[in-house]
């Protein structure tokens, strides 16, 4: 049951036994309580610039619209052109487009080393697009006109450019899943995709399994290019999580034909140029294939793929470990699958994977595991991309697959999985929080997680309550709302400033220099990390006010245990982040100015480190002033007179250069209360935009949604020429966040809306 309790400040509790270990994401001693001025950021995945050519789109007869739209979504302007003939230098900060006709003259000669050309194909003009387009394109983007859907347009454009990551962020993660579609038509996933993808990292779709219907009734014993572009567009369309693209053979338990190789050739390149994520490439493939997919991959990963169902195969082997060696030429991740016949293979599979990551430490990402009933246990103990099923598939894509809830409740018989409590910690000013607690429940119990959540209140002086939770056996992390400030916390706190031998908890970048505190994840086995205490820290324990020593675990309630870490992290600028890319590309940012509302620098502190991953240039603040450690590489201007104001409204009018943050505002952000909705409309009105045609400009309302407030700033923004988000987007794309933080499973964004009453379609 989830509970709701309000604790007065407890005793302060023992301190934990001597805890070594960092975080691979910043190595920070919390003696002190300064953070350092000129600290540089990395931003580990996020937002890069990526592919820098031209980018021409060819378009369909009446459908130059989508130009205007991927300019948009880029961030450029655009103009319509001739043919690529017509395409030069002068161009290299627009988007330039021209007819299918127009194209098809000259795209063979175009300059391949300075222009990307993407073929947008509107369906609803019929399919296949022109063959010899999707032949010569480097990318092809499939849509409907009605609905259009521009977060779909925005992944595309983002990932084939090379602008986001999806790899590099899954495989930080302790485990990763992929859910396999068995459906004959994606349609038929389509209504529980929210629930199906629960506990996924990805979505496979087994293309040899699809079944296109015919005129006379039948079905194609092949699915044709035509048929498998759009299921592939429908699947996009209703899941923001990375795509894998298989054509199983029939030797391998799939569908596709053995005898011409050159087929799965024209598949996988053409879901390359389609923007898939993943491409699963069969290990038997003809290397000379295997070797043109991995050359001409772009921003997808090749899952190099081997399955073995004879019963034959062992672990131990030289053949497995030469299937190994041939697998990682040409492979971002090598999956190697076999049938086994005795529980004791499982162990030798365990004995494989240590000797290739052992020996060969600079391979990809083995993901291995055995099928059937008693191979199922080698499914709990596989950590990159481990293959699961959900109650709601027609079928099972491999004898043996089990679901994520599946595996999690085999963890947790293992004892590998034990039963935590995690605490939703807020303040008598945040009761409107406790909703999320059946939530987080729902949750647990959909991806049979053995934790409990319980939501708490924290005195709004002292830090002894969340002291008291935090140091217990079975403390399993916690999300803060509101976030608290860790200098505040480590200064304020003896048994945060005592943590690591005297240093204090971990850090992470973000909530460095963001400077607030919102997550608190327990790290376990910490020694895999260098210590974090300096060689001069003493190792005396520290003492409370009174004098009492923090030094012994006398508590069998209190006390982390030992090889256990705290580390102290910041969710939200990550909610702020995917919001402001998800119907745009990071490119879109890059350069501009923007302008933030807040009452303090502690409520603007997450939306600033947000827009510097997004490499804005320029950033007009109101309200407070901006830290040190966030501003530097950014032009921080305040508004302090209606003058300042007025100057920023009218730069980039009359011939103004816009470029490098110099232009007018893009994007407006507020965090100020619903109490000063008055105030937050005026701001949009200025900074709409005045021009038909412009580019809408973005604005973002952190404001709770559900205080009554007078005016509506999102209504005032749209009606100004903004696209406009609030506090429901961000709080759904932090839970997300929070939650693989928290248990280290993804929940999809599209789940958390659809679970707060809210469809995100």
């Amino acid at each position: 049951m989830t509970t709701v309790q309000q604790l007065a400040p407890v005793p302060a509790p023992a301190r934990p036994q001597s805890i070594n270990g960092a975080m691979h994401t910043a190595d920070i001693d919390m003696g002190g309580t300064s953070v350092p001025a000129a600290a540089d950021i990395s931003f580990g995945s996020g937002p890069r610039r990526g592919d820098t050519r031209i980018v021409v789109v060819m378009y369909g007869q009446g459908q130059d619209k989508i130009v205007s739209v991927i300019a948009e979504v880029l961030g450029k302007p655009y103009r319509l052109g001739g043919g690529f003939s017509d395409v030069t230098q002068v161009d290299r900060d627009l988007v330039v487009g021209m007819s299918v006709d127009a194209a098809k003259t000259d795209i063979a000669a175009r300059d391949r080393t300075a222009i990307v050309a993407i073929n947008a194909h509107c369906v609803n003009l019929g399919m296949p697009p022109d063959p010899y387009l999707s032949a010569q394109c480097d990318y092809e983007f499939l849509y409907t006109e009605t609905p259009f859907f521009r977060r779909d347009l925005a992944r595309f454009i983002s990932h084939t450019l090379g602008q986001i990551d999806h790899h590099e962020t899954l495989m930080a993660k302790p485990r990763t899943y992929f859910i396999s579609t068995t459906f004959p038509d994606v349609h038929a996933a389509l209504p529980n995709i929210d629930i199906l993808t629960v506990g996924a990292d990805g979505v496979e779709i087994r293309v040899d399994l699809l079944k296109e219907p015919l005129r006379d009734g039948t079905f194609s014993s092949i699915p044709s290019l035509s048929y498998v572009g759009e299921q592939v567009m429908l699947l996009r369309q209703r899941t923001e999580l990375p795509i894998i693209f298989t054509t199983r053979c029939t030797r391998e338990n799939g569908k596709f034909p053995m005898d011409n190789p050159e087929l799965y050739y024209e598949y996988l390149y053409r879901a390359i140029q389609w923007g898939v994520e993943y491409v699963d490439v069969e290990v038997w493939l003809p290397e000379e294939i295997r070797r043109k997919l991995y050359e001409k991959r772009g921003n997808s990963r090749i899952m190099s793929a081997f399955h073995d169902f004879s019963g034959t195969f062992k672990w131990p082997s030289k053949r497995a470990e030469s299937i190994f060696l041939e697998s990682r030429r040409y492979a971002d991740i090598v999956k190697m699958i076999a049938i086994i016949n005795d529980h004791n293979e499982n162990f030798e599979l365990e004995y494989f994977r240590s000797k290739i990551r052992t020996e060969y430490p600079d391979s990809p990402p083995l993901s291995a595991v055995n099928m059937g009933e008693t191979g199922q246990f080698s499914r709990t103990l596989n950590k990159v991309f481990t293959p699961i099923t959900h109650p709601l598939l027609p079928l099972i894509a491999a004898p043996g697959q089990l679901s994520a809830a599946e595996i999690n409740q085999a963890l947790s018989l293992l004892g590998q999985l034990p039963r935590k409590i995690i605490y939703g910690i807020g303040s008598p000013s945040t009761r409107s929080a406790t909703p999320q607690a059946p939530f987080y429940e729902k949750c647990f119990n959909e991806l049979g997680l053995p934790h409990h959540f319980a939501v708490v209140e924290r005195q709004l002086k002292g830090y002894g309550g969340l002291e008291g939770w935090c140091n217990q056996k079975n403390f399993g992390g916690a999300y803060l709302n509101p976030a608290v400030s860790f200098t505040s916390l480590v200064a304020g706190s003896p048994f945060f400033s005592s943590l690591s031998n005297g240093t204090g908890p971990i850090l992470s970048e973000a909530a460095r220099l963001i400077g607030m505190v919102d997550t608190i994840v327990v790290q376990n086995n910490p020694s895999n990390y260098s210590s974090s205490a300096p060689a001069s820290v003493s190792q005396s324990p520290r003492r409370n006010q009174d004098g009492d020593s923090f030094g012994n675990v006398t508590s069998a309630q209190f006390g982390l245990p030992p090889n256990t870490a705290l580390v102290l992290d910041n969710a939200s600028w990550k909610g702020i982040l995917s919001t402001l890319t998800r119907d745009l590309a990071p490119s879109a940012y890059f350069g501009r100015a923007a302008v933030v509302l807040a009452s303090s620098a502690d409520d603007a502190a997450s939306a600033l480190f947000a827009l510097k991953a997004l490499k804005v240039s320029k950033v007009y603040t109101m309200g407070f002033k901006a830290p040190p450690a966030l501003a530097k590489d950014l032009v921080i201007e305040p508004f302090n007179s209606l003058e300042s104001l007025k100057r920023a409204r009218m730069v980039g009018t009359n011939g103004t250069n816009e470029a490098a943050g110099a232009g007018s505002p893009f994007v407006v952000v507020s965090a100020l209360g619903p109490e000063k909705s008055n105030l937050v409309g005026m701001m949009v009105r200025v900074f709409g935009s005045r021009a038909s045609g412009k580019s809408r400009k973005v604005f973002l309302d952190l404001a709770d949604g559900s205080v009554p407030r007078k005016g509506d700033p999102g209504l005032i923004a749209e009606q100004s020429g903004f696209a406009a988000y609030g506090s429901a987007d961000v709080t759904a794309f932090t839970t997300v966040e929070t939650l693989r933080l928290l248990v280290g499973q993804n929940v999809p964004y599209s789940f958390v809306r659809l679970a707060s009453g809210r469809t995100p379609f």
